[in-house]
């Protein structure tokens, strides 16, 4: 089955962990026929050098001026010639079989629109293992799941690019969520999802990661989103106050307890 594998970077990123994250898609067992890279505005150096190293592996999409992930994303999408598209963030590591084990999953359910997996978070300072984030597998649970939390993991997500248009795409209107905000609607829209257990990505953690998970703005946004859910008949008010108000409490701790809190609801 041939897929795309879609990625943005931006000039903040790690030109070591993008040259990193590049190599763990062209190992794949089940390799792309198509590396789909926004430059999600004008880049480092640093960062265009290692763009220049694997060129005539990746079909490069350069914005002029920073779209945020929502927006490079739709426009990285319309870029992508296949249907089935696997997400690829540009400081993650896709372990070999990853792409492999979806794959196999679309071919076995021509139903399913959308497929994840677990992800391993390890300490970007000491390579330590920290956590696993493992998600509901079966649709149901994967509905019922995303009421309260975000139902997949981003990073390690493979769907079908006509089942992303049909929910209308990525939207800007809920930064920090955009990712849930199209799941949400995917599954609204009767999209068939399903998670596996297996470890599909490594993904890095440092103490900024949640740091940007703290403060006013990050809460009113949560806020904002989970009322929208709440709106549009998702989620019910008992959802809403379960899920809504405890995630903007917690981004108002010290980062040193935000990052136990998170760190228990890996382990659960």
């Amino acid at each position: 089955m041939k897929y795309s594998v879609l990625m943005s970077v931006y000039y903040s990123d790690n030109p070591a962990y993008l040259k990193t994250a590049i190599i763990s898609v062209l190992c794949q067992t089940v390799k792309p026929d198509e590396i789909v890279l926004v430059c999600d505005g004008p880049l480092t150096e640093q960062l265009d050098a290692v763009i220049e190293d694997y060129q005539k592996e990746l079909c490069v999409v350069r914005l002029k001026e920073n779209q945020g992930l929502g927006e490079a994303m739709n426009i990285g999408l319309r870029h992508c010639s296949n249907e089935l598209i696997a997400r690829m963030d540009s400081d993650d590591i896709s372990l070999p079989d990853r792409c492999e084990r979806q794959l196999r999953a679309f071919d076995e359910d021509s139903e399913l629109g959308i497929i994840s997996g677990t992800i391993e978070e390890f300490s970007e300072q000491t390579g330590e293992v920290m956590q696993k984030r493992r998600l509901p597998c079966a649709h149901a649970d994967i509905v019922a799941f995303s009421k309260r939390r975000c139902p997949f993991n981003h990073p390690a997500v493979m769907y079908k690019k006509s089942a992303v248009a049909a929910a209308g795409g990525y939207s800007e209107k809920y930064h920090f969520n955009e990712d849930y905000d199209l799941w949400f609607r995917m599954l609204k829209n009767g999209t068939k999802s399903r998670n596996l257990s297996d470890v599909l990505v490594r993904m890095r953690v440092s103490d900024d990661s949640y740091k940007r998970r703290g403060g006013r703005e990050y809460a009113e946004m949560s806020l904002r989103f989970y009322a929208h859910m709440r709106k549009s008949g998702w989620i019910s008010r008992k959802d809403y106050l379960l899920s809504a108000l405890p995630q903007a409490t917690v981004c108002f701790l010290p980062n040193g307890m935000r990052k136990s809190v998170y760190r228990l609801l890996r382990s659960n």
